[in-house]
């Protein structure tokens, strides 16, 4: 059968060129000096995972002869491929979605029984340390880290200088994910679009998103609430998409100093089922344990401003941890920027996970806007 015509983009024709000719520089240089084929090809073997490292990381390879590194160094025609790999991973990187995942290591949640007072049929845990090992600790908020660096304690001692405006939309409230959604009791007549998705705010993250507005406007905080599907019917390039919204926002009210792009989590037992997140609060029905994500310049992308949205993620994670200990996970401080450098005052939210039912994660979003709206019209008192 014939094949279908698939275009290709000059990019993609330009850097399949230059990665073969690299790779044929390459190979000569590895395997020169060597006494037989099989020896050639054992030196292919031996250089190869190092090589595809290192170019990986957008680098020419360091064990090359003198002579094949100056050919590389002085061909404009093969470094200009690293540049173009360079822009092709910055992309990706920024639009790849946070990872569906309990946490990255080295995190450790011990799993408590909950019991649900929603319920959907859907087994739930309560998720806590076990101990400090592998995180940052200040005060009661406990930080993951997946930075190559060390995370200074003390750098984060320091309060959050971003303020609300005084006057004009003060708090924008989006959903890069906004599909996402939760299991209700009753899902008649929900239609679901994907796997724990629908455009059904009934039962998605933006119902959450309206919680969270109406407590921030009872507060006296002006917000805005974009309820746009930014991950519909296209789920690849949410991010791109939002960063659009956000960024029109930005321009139309520079009164916003505070974004809040509330997702929710997806976790899985051993078996791959589905399980809820509970916090356990004497007096208080059950409200779904959230995650603050909180983004950086680790991916290579500019983000000048990492360290104050990290300051204000352990604010409102201390804030709020001392009135419900058991509501809020540990932070989880990323390399992507997640769209957080637009302001020192983003953070991303995953209110509950899947498994919750859209009352549980309701409930969660409007304790949670309830101490940050506390701490935004009294930040002297963090």
């Amino acid at each position: 059968m014939k094949q279908p015509f698939q275009r290709t983009t000059p990019l993609v024709r330009r850097l399949e060129a230059l990665v073969f000719a690299a790779a044929i520089v390459w190979g000569v240089t590895v395997t020169a000096g060597s006494a037989s084929a099989s020896a050639a090809g054992q030196a292919l073997l031996d250089a190869l995972p190092l090589q595809a490292l290192q170019w990986t990381l957008g680098s020419v390879p360091t064990t090359l002869s003198p002579a094949a590194a100056m050919t590389i160094g002085e061909s404009p025609l093969l470094l200009s491929a690293q540049h173009d790999m360079s822009l092709l991973r910055s992309h990706e990187e920024e639009t790849t979605p946070p990872e569906q995942t309990e946490c990255p290591d080295p995190v450790v949640e011990e799993p408590i029984a909950a019991a649900p007072q929603v319920d959907n049929g859907v087994p739930a845990r309560t998720l806590i340390p076990r101990n400090s090992s592998g995180y940052t600790v200040v005060g009661k908020s406990y930080i993951s880290s997946t930075r190559e660096d060390t995370l200074s304690a003390k750098a984060l001692e320091t309060p959050f200088s971003t303020r609300l405006a005084p006057e004009g939309p003060q708090l924008l409230i989006v959903h890069t994910h906004g599909s996402e959604a939760y299991t209700p009791a009753d899902a008649t007549g929900i239609v679901w679009s994907g796997n724990h998705r629908s455009t059904d705010t009934r039962c998605s993250v933006v119902r959450v998103g309206d919680a969270m507005a109406d407590v921030f406007s009872k507060a006296g905080i002006s917000v805005l609430h974009d309820r746009t599907l930014y991950d519909y019917p296209n789920y690849k390039g949410s991010y791109d998409r939002s960063l659009e919204g956000i960024n029109r926002h930005l321009k139309d009210h520079p009164s916003i100093r505070f974004v809040l792009d509330i997702h929710r989590d997806a976790i899985e037992d051993k078996a791959g089922n589905q399980y809820k997140v509970l916090s356990d609060i004497k007096g208080v029905d059950s409200a779904a344990q959230m995650t603050l994500v909180v983004g950086s310049d680790g991916s290579g992308l500019p983000h000048a401003n990492w360290i104050e949205n990290l300051r204000l993620a352990v604010a409102l994670q201390n804030a709020t941890l001392e009135q419900y200990p058991t509501l809020m996970r540990p932070i989880l401080l990323r390399k992507s920027r997640y769209n957080q450098h637009v302001t020192p005052g983003a953070l991303l939210v995953e209110v509950g996970a899947a498994g919750n039912s859209p009352e549980e994660a309701e409930l969660a979003g409007r304790l949670l806007a309830q101490k940050l709206s506390e701490l935004l019209l009294h930040p002297e008192e963090s």
